[in-house]
């Protein structure tokens, strides 16, 4: 694993575990390729995180889940909704090309947003989701 990677993948594992509660994660390495997953709760909330790089290109998912329902999900997968909002069209020229974006409401909504790390998804999660102290 690549050494940068191999970093923020430590860094966002202390992070994750003075965080979040009940933290499990696993990291799958490849020549190609480092996937760094993790699972916690946070109150009644779970989290579901992927952090990927590959070819200096790094690729993540930062998902909130209340049951079955998805509160909030970051990522910057190349989703035809984002691409729309972005391009104002899908085309061939934009296949592939990640943007980074919010699914809301149980992914009913979406806005486009800038590029996340891990400590901006634990700082908007402290300002957004109000965790009830009781659980």
């Amino acid at each position: 694993m690549d050494k940068k990677a191999s970093e923020y993948f430590d860094d966002v594992i202390i992070s994750a575990r003075s965080t979040f509660e009940d933290v499990e994660y696993n990291i799958d390495t490849t020549p190609e390729r480092a996937i760094l997953q993790i699972r916690g709760k946070y109150g009644l909330y779970q989290l579901f995180i992927t952090e990927l790089f590959s070819d200096d290109i790094r690729k993540y998912r930062y998902y909130i889940l209340n049951g079955n329902r998805v509160e909030a999900g970051f990522d910057n997968a190349p989703d035809p909704r984002a691409i729309r909002l972005r391009h104002g069209k899908i085309g061939r020229e934009y296949v592939g090309k990640h943007i980074p974006h919010l699914h809301l409401n149980d992914k009913t909504a979406i806005e486009l947003t800038e590029e996340m790390t891990f400590s901006d998804f634990v700082q908007w999660l402290k300002e957004n989701i109000i965790m009830d102290k009781n659980t």
